[in-house]
């Protein structure tokens, strides 16, 4: 069967799957719409905070960087993992045992203060929308490909998929849809790579073939990465070429990122108690290993498997993988000496504007000089590397239902991150700017339509997100962590461990710390990207990695600006013991 087919049916299933557990889950209260009613078992709560958790960053672009950026690309492995460390100790159970439904209204109650709640939800949708558009360009990736249809409508329909089970379910449907979206995704993550580590070094576990030696020889898969990549220009797979300060605040902005993003810590208000909170975490820690140890060994089998299969061949012979993602504009080839062979090495292949899931007909803009060759260098492949782990499958030749199982996979863990992003937004306008801001008497009936009407709003907005993506999965999605480390990370922090920060410190810590870092960010990535180079980043930091700088801003702030005015009231310092009451 024909592997388009296959992935209709595959993703036909699932989306049935999660629309009749939306229908079974529906949320009939706002305490069901916002925190599933605090009735979801620890088990099933890890499960769906991993499926939130791993979103189409870590599924579709974390293998890509890798397989690009090499040892260089840990600190993504490094700082998301060791970020859920941080929440799982430092936060989590303290705002579970505060009891509220959004991370607003712990800011707004703990700093006594409706303008602190409204900068909160200020931030908090600046960093949800800001993730949201990586998600988006996820499932823009796999409809464009496997589904072959315009990516606005690709995208319409997944959000169309994520407008059903988030305002008919609420957390209570996001949920249980995030448990069934955990199983599809890890199922189709896994098992590619056991097959190919099987392929590559005989070895079915991928996390040790990572490490072990090509079938039938004495060479290491790394050894002969190293060789292939310095063969063709590029730095050695295993060397560092990042330096190390820019290395420990990247993984540093990741990691306090982490435990300030949104839709995670809200998954944590909606188990029985605050043991339970803990246990959770245990429980998700273990089901995202499951990825994040593969995602290494993905990376280096993809990146073999991709040179091997198109370096030296004639054009006319190329792989049917490589043609298919050339038609929407993933993968581009100039034959710059004309011999008719491609030759993939160090160096832009393209002079000018990437292409950028556009085709001739342009569906994503103009291409006006994308199809320039760059002459000053011999590379004659430009290649988007948010499709590596996509296209794995069928550069290494595996059947036509693994490509569709990865298909399933990709837009599952894309939508289940957008839905819990969705709920944030939706959470935030509904019940922190609505209900205790600007309309303190609506019911709970008038709350909840406020709740539903914000989430379509919000996926509308998603959806142009996903028509007009700015930048490739993972970058986006680094920017998203940066923004949360330098204003939600330090004022929850602060406001569980530092009884004297009072409103006014908050507030500007918030502040500061949003606008430090998105001026640093748009200036090098937006205003003036020439100029993103180590020579220019103040310290050596790259924008990645300045979300760890702002952070201390906000703490630096926070804490100055506290000590000009009156320390909170009593009931605040009450409210801090109490949360902190084991």
């Amino acid at each position: 069967m024909v592997a388009q087919l296959l992935t209709f049916i595959f993703v036909g299933i699932s989306f049935s799957l999660y629309i009749g557990i939306a229908i079974w889950s529906r949320a009939r209260s706002t305490s069901d719409f916002y925190i599933a009613d605090k009735g979801v078992n620890p088990i099933a709560n890890g499960m769906a905070t991993a499926a939130d958790w791993m979103s189409a960053a870590s599924f579709i672009s974390m293998a890509g960087i890798i397989s690009f950026l090499g040892k260089d690309g840990s600190v993504y492995l490094m700082g998301w993992t060791g970020g859920y460390v941080l929440l799982a100790l430092l936060l989590a159970p303290y705002l579970r045992k505060f009891g509220q439904y959004t991370v607003p209204d712990f800011i707004g109650t703990r700093y006594y203060s409706d303008a602190a709640r409204l900068v909160a939800v200020l931030c908090l949708i600046f960093i949800s929308f800001t993730y949201i558009a990586g998600q988006m360009r996820g499932v823009g990736i796999v409809f464009s490909r496997f589904l072959e249809v315009d990516i606005e409508l690709g995208v319409i329909i997944g959000m169309g998929i994520v407008f059903f089970y988030a305002v008919l379910g609420g957390m209570k449907g996001i949920t249980y849809t995030q448990v069934a979206q955990y199983c599809v995704l890890i199922f189709a993550y896994l098992v590619p790579a056991i097959f190919i580590s099987i392929l590559i070094t005989n070895n079915p576990i991928p996390q040790l073939g990572f490490g072990d030696q090509i079938s039938g020889t004495s060479t290491y898969l790394l050894e002969k990465l190293d060789r292939l990549n310095v063969d063709l220009g590029f730095d050695e797979y295993t060397s560092n070429t990042k330096s190390n300060i820019d290395v420990f605040f990247i993984t540093a902005a990741l990691m306090f990122g982490t435990a300030g993003l949104p839709h995670v810590i809200v998954r944590f208000f909606t188990v029985p108690k605050v043991s339970d909170a803990r246990k959770s975490a245990g429980y998700a820690l273990i089901f995202i290993a499951l990825l994040y140890t593969t995602a290494p060994a993905v990376s280096a089998f993809a990146r073999v498997n991709f040179i091997e299969s198109v370096q030296e061949v004639e054009y006319e012979n190329a792989p049917g993988w490589f043609k298919n993602w050339e038609q929407i504009g993933l993968i581009a080839w100039k034959d710059k000496n004309e011999d008719g062979k491609i030759n993939y090495s160090a160096g832009d292949a393209l002079d000018g504007v990437k292409p950028n899931y556009s085709d001739e007909l342009g569906r994503y803009g103009e291409r006006e000089v994308a199809n320039k060759p760059d002459l000053n260098n011999s590379n004659e492949v430009y290649i988007d590397r948010d499709i590596m782990v996509l296209a794995n499958p069928e550069i290494a030749q595996l059947p036509n239902w693994v490509i569709a199982l990865v298909a399933a996979g990709a837009l599952a863990a894309a939508l289940s991150t957008a839905a819990g992003l969705l709920l944030v937004i939706s959470a935030s306008i509904s019940h922190d700017l609505m209900k205790k801001t600007l309309m303190p008497n609506i019911n709970e009936r008038q709350e909840l339509l406020f709740a539903r009407i914000a989430a379509a709003i919000a996926i509308i907005v998603a959806g142009l997100f996903g028509i007009y993506p700015p930048g490739f999965v993972a970058q986006v999605v680094a920017f998203a962590f940066g923004l949360a480390a330098s204003t939600i990370f330090p004022v929850l922090f602060l406001g569980i461990f530092y009884k004297r920060l009072n409103k006014e410190g908050a507030i500007a810590g918030m502040l500061s710390g949003l606008i430090v870092t998105a001026s640093y960010i748009i200036f090098f990535k937006f205003i003036n990207p020439e100029l993103n180079t180590s020579d220019y980043w103040i310290f050596g930091v790259s924008p990645e990695g300045f979300g760890f700088f702002g952070m201390f801003i906000n703490f630096g702030a926070a804490l100055v600006v506290s000590s000009f005015f009156k320390a909170p009231p009593k009931n605040v310092y009450e409210l801090v013991d109490e949360i902190r009451q084991p």
